[in-house]
Order: C-alpha cells, then structure tokens, then sequence
C-alpha cells in the first residue's frame, strides 16, 4: 500500500533518515530532519538505470508523456499543503506572498503548461526537388542542477519539459535545500514509470559526479556564474549540451511619469520576492532626478510596513535568508555602502539575539554606482536606489556590468518604456512588472547570466535534439 503523502508528517516522514545530515529551520534554528547523502557510486547506478529507462520512457508518444506529466500535477495538488510547510521549514520562506504556497502552485502550474505545449514536426522543404522534415527526439539522460532559493519551482522548470520530450532525469539538489526536491520527487513518483525520475542529494562533489557523467547527456543548471563555468568547461570533454540559468543583477529604470503612489508597491515586489532570493529580481533602481525623493519615501513605507518573520507564521510576507553566509553578504554590502555615505531609508539594522538568518527589508538612496551593493549581486532584502540625470546615462549604468538576465522600465508611456527596453542587453525586460516569468514566453540570460532557453515550446526544443529526415 503506498503511503499517503498529501500530509506533512507522512511526507517528510518518507524522505528522512535516521543518520543522515541534519537540515534546521533557517527563522528559528530548529531541527526539520536528516536527509541522506548520496556518493558517487550512488550517481553511478542512477544513472544506469536512468539510461535503462528511457528506452521505453522515449519510446511513448507525447500525448502519452503529457498525460503522466497530468497526473504528476494532480499529484502535486494533493500534497501542495505539505510541500508548502517544508518549504516554509526548510528555505524559511513564508506561507503566504509570493513565497512557498505560490512556490507549490507553481509547480502544478508548469507541469501542466509543459503537458499542454504542442510541437509538431516542421516541414521545411515539400517540393520537386524533394522533401525535408525537422522533428525534436529525446537526448537521453538530463542531470539537472539546483539552486536552494526555489527548490522546488526550478526543480519543475528542469524536470517537466525533460520528460515531455522523452528524456529521463538525474536530480541533484542544493545542499542547503534537499528535503524539498526529495519530496518533490517522491510526490511525482507516485505516478511516474520507474527511475525515470531519480535525486541524487549531496555536496559539490555529487554535483560534479553528476555534470562530469560520461551517460548523461545533458546538463540543466540554475546557480552562480562561477560554477556555471566549471559546468561548461566539464560538459566539453564530451560535448554535453547544456542550458544555464546563471546570476544576475537585474536592472530596472523608472521614468519621471510614472504615478509613484500606485507602483511603489509592484517595484517593492519586483525586488523583494522571496526576500530577495531570486536571480531574476529586481537588485538596482535607476530613478530621475525629479521624482528621486518621491520613490525612496515610498518604498521605504512599504519596506517598513511589510510583515518578516517565522515562514509558518499566516501573517508574514518576508522570511529569513535561508543561510548564514547568504545574510552576511547582505549585511556586509549594506554596511560598506553606510560607511561610504549612503543613506538607509529603512532597514539596515538587524535585530540583535533575534534567531535565525533574518535581515530587515532595507532600501538604500544616495548611493553611487560604482558601491558595491549596486555592482554586486545582493540576493537579498536590500534595494540601493541610484538617482541619475538623463536617460542615457541611466541605460549605460544598467547595461556596464556583466550579467544580463532581466531588467525592467516603469513608465505610464508604454511606447516611451518600449524604446527604453530596447535598449537594456538582458534576455528579459519587463515593462511596469519585474520577474514576472510565464510558462508560455522563454526565459534566459545574455552575457554572463547564462545560455539556453527554458519555457514555453522554444525551452521543449532546448532538451531534444533537432533531427532532420530527407529524400
């Protein structure tokens, strides 16, 4: 009989082991559970049997795949209240917001989406000189990679599109965050064919295992930059394809006709979701000279009015960081541009004794853009505002780093903020929104924020391989 996962006890009662590696709360420090550590001999018979599987796996239709990746949603809905509190336990996100529940809605969300997509065959030559058709067949072996801010949501991102075009899937988890991907993955198995989808948590060492792995085939991968290069300099040993989600340091520029009052609170989300922790969030503001004042007093108000505390807790909207050296960097930029004369117009100063990894929602005026809390990624609650004086200097300031993942321009001219975005190099710019990823629309980075496309039929394309039949 199989175990009822639609609880929190029973779920996390199904991944857990007795000697493992402990995982705490990161609001209160409190104990969650030990999760098991996998070795690289381990990597080796799941890959093994991974290979094994996709035989068959490949070997179904997509209406077929599509029709597991149904009732792989169906089995998410179930358990989504479970998969939520760990989340809340185990990342410190909170409940409620765009945080774990969301998180978990998510997941159910783009496993349908990537069920629904259609990708028929394209003929791209039918005439006397014959005909030659393009089609998308599996690749084989995925080992997917990520990150611990969104365990579960970019586990999804990874996973469904690589069955939907018949390929099986190596997970490996942060091991900041693997009870949630282990119980993401138990919730699908549920209803999923054998070792068609497996998890592998462990350090950096299983994740090397992983990306080094001469019967995977493929490498999806959502993390830092720096690691994305030693994924890309592993995966050229044997030509590995790879799609990489790497850091960013997301732009956005607002215009003076914008109605302050009314977007102060989006631009608060834009930067602040998951307390920050989101590659594709908001991280500088670029605001004109003659409304400068008018935005920092707004969001400074909202940063100070938004609820941050325990994640089980129905009342909070911001949670921790969900580690310790993650909150020093926060806190060490935001002290570095103190020290250099920037104003904090709210937050910046943390509790003393409180437990847990938390930094107050804090906006940053008066800064320059050479600080380092604008020319670093902060990924965390700290937004620095910099004030310029035309719009040209405010593109260059945004375009002179070397990331490029999102961006955003705020206007109430949308034919003023289109020619804006035009301008921004980033795979992604937002008009009066930021980070609002969708299912349907591909998402991905230029420069050093990554390659590849994830999403919508563009991303089924980027995890099978284009084949060509002629005559």
């Amino acid at each position: 009989m199989s175990t009822d996962l639609t609880t929190y006890e029973n779920l996390l009662a199904a991944i857990t082991v007795d000697d493992g590696s402990p995982v705490h709360d990161p609001a209160t420090g409190e104990f969650v559970g030990n999760t098991t550590i996998s070795t690289p001999e381990d990597v080796d018979a799941a890959v093994a049997r991974a290979k094994t599987a996709q035989q068959s796996w490949g070997a179904l239709t997509h209406a077929e795949r599509s029709g597991y990746l149904h009732k792989a949603a169906d089995a998410v809905n179930a358990s989504a209240e479970a998969l939520a509190e760990l989340l809340a336990r185990e990342v410190g996100k909170p409940l409620n917001g765009p945080n774990a529940r969301f998180e978990a809605g998510a997941c159910e969300a783009w496993l349908r989406a990537n069920a629904d997509f259609e990708i028929e065959d394209e003929v791209l030559v039918d005439d006397e000189s014959g005909k030659a058709v393009l089609s998308y067949v599996p690749i084989g072996v995925v080992g997917a990679i990520g990150p611990w801010n969104w365990p579960m949501m970019i586990s999804i991102w990874q996973l469904a599109p690589s069955l939907r075009m018949g390929n099986t899937v190596i997970m490996k988890p942060s091991e900041n965050t693997p009870l949630s991907v282990q119980a993401l993955v138990q919730v699908l198995n549920q209803v999923l064919p054998d070792d068609v989808l497996q998890v592998v948590p462990g350090a950096g060492e299983i994740g090397q295992a992983v990306s080094e792995h001469p019967d995977i085939d493929k490498i999806m991968f959502t993390g830092s930059t720096k690691t994305g290069q030693a994924i890309m300099r592993s995966a050229a040993s044997d030509m590995k394809r790879v799609t990489l989600e790497l850091g960013g340091n997301d732009a956005g520029i607002v215009l003076d006709d914008i109605n302050v009052e009314q977007m102060a609170e989006e631009i608060f989300w834009g930067a602040f979701i998951n307390t920050g922790q989101t590659c594709a969030a908001l991280k500088r503001l670029y605001v004109p000279a003659s409304i400068y004042d008018e935005v920092v007093t707004a969001l400074a108000n909202v940063a100070k009015t938004a609820p941050m505390g325990q994640g089980m807790s129905e009342d909070n909207v911001l949670g921790p960081l969900q580690n310790e050296a993650q909150q020093s960097i926060v806190a060490d930029l935001v002290e570095d541009a103190r020290k250099a004369g920037a104003t904090i117009a709210a937050g910046g100063d943390p509790v003393a004794d409180q437990p847990g990894y938390f930094y107050p929602a804090t906006i940053v005026s008066d800064i320059a853009q050479d600080n380092p809390l604008v020319q670093i990624e902060q990924f965390g609650p700290a937004l620095p505002i910099i004030k310029y004086d035309t719009i040209d200097q405010a593109i260059e300031w945004a375009n002179e780093l070397e990331v490029g993942l999102g961006s955003s321009v705020w206007s109430a001219d949308e034919a003023k903020a289109r020619e804006v975005a035009n301008r921004l190099i980033a795979g992604t710019t937002w008009i009066n929104k930021h980070g609002a990823v969708d299912p349907r629309i591909p998402f991905g980075g230029v420069k050093k924020s990554g390659m590849g496309l994830e999403f919508g039929v563009e991303g089924l394309k980027q995890v099978a391989l284009p084949k060509v039949t002629a005559r």
